[in-house]
């Protein structure tokens, strides 16, 4: 399971379903999405009407519905991980990234049993990842830190929800996890020894359009990511309301929506524009992406990163919207 397919269970706001689609002028812009904190303001935007009809969200239940869905053709962007768009533009899927939707700062952690205070003490555990590029790259990044070698782990391959159940029978000693599992990791006496906090900027949600797409659309766009501002304002200004919509369609508690956004930045429109700048966050992460998913087989080979962003369609600073 994904990390971004842990609340795919969950009730959803109703849109339509996925569906082919051709693409010609005066058809909507076909955005897809699935339940993920880091997407709620674009929710929000469509429980207000702050989208025209020249924009529609297709709702899955996960980032892999998205991804079917531009393969099929019945999309023409979505709501997804970096690493998950390099994946896509290596099969061929034409993709931009648009804007930044969160930045993981301490949501993907590694937790472990008591005892085991630092990070030198991993030697020779057993720890549970899941072999994604997300995964890798927490693994990658602890190793990093900390000094020791693959040779000097126990690395067990392992979906975050099958790692809880293996941590009550004793058969893993730690894991690279994510919120909201991590919570009932602590409840039963787990430890934070590292987290994402160490290397922010790296882990991002983003939103990505397929090019071959953009004739014609770029009011849409516009109206796209101008919507997803405007979500966002309405979770900072308003967040019990906002908080309170979010719980209803997703079966959670307030203290639990809001929990779900601990370890999570949400840049807004000058926050954007600084991850799209020369030398930002965004490319430097990618080449990261790079790297990893190179190392681990998950890319062939690097992507050329040529086309990979665009601050096009980000309001221009003091733009109304």
């Amino acid at each position: 399971m994904h990390r971004r397919e842990l609340l795919k269970a969950m009730a959803g706001l109703a849109v339509a379903p996925l569906g082919l689609q051709a693409c010609s002028v005066g058809e909507p812009l076909v955005i897809g999405l699935h339940p993920w904190p880091g997407y709620e303001p674009l929710y929000l935007a469509s429980a207000f009407d702050w989208l025209p009809p020249s924009v529609v969200l297709r709702e899955g239940r996960s980032a892999g519905d998205s991804l079917a869905g531009l393969r099929q053709g019945a999309l023409d962007g979505a709501a997804l991980t970096l690493d998950e768009v390099l994946k896509a533009r290596a099969e061929g899927i034409p993709l931009t990234v648009v804007a930044v939707c969160d930045d993981s700062v301490g949501a993907d952690m590694v937790l472990t049993r008591p005892g085991i205070e630092r990070l030198s003490d991993l030697e020779g555990q057993r720890i549970a990842v899941e072999r994604t590029a997300v995964g890798n790259l927490v693994l990658s990044q602890l190793l990093e830190a900390s000094g020791l070698s693959r040779d000097q782990l126990t690395l067990v391959d392992m979906a975050p929800d099958e790692q809880l159940p293996a941590w009550r029978a004793g058969s893993i000693d730690a894991a690279v996890t994510y919120e909201p599992m991590a919570t009932r990791w602590r409840r039963e006496g787990a430890v934070r020894l590292y987290d994402s906090s160490h290397f922010p900027d790296v882990i991002l949600d983003v939103l990505a359009m397929r090019r071959d797409r953009l004739r014609w659309r770029e009011g849409a766009v516009k109206a796209l990511v101008a919507g997803h501002f405007r979500g966002l304002d309405h979770l900072r200004i308003s967040p019990q309301d906002a908080m309170q919509r979010i719980g209803a369609w997703r079966g959670l508690g307030f203290d639990e929506v809001r929990a779900s956004y601990a370890g999570l930045e949400l840049p807004g429109r000058a926050g954007n524009r600084d991850y799209f700048g020369p030398g930002g966050d965004l490319m430097s992460a990618a080449r990261l992406l790079n790297e990893v998913m190179v190392a681990e087989g998950m890319l062939v080979r690097p992507d050329d990163l040529a086309t990979l962003m665009t601050p096009r369609y980000l309001p221009e600073p003091g733009e109304a919207v």
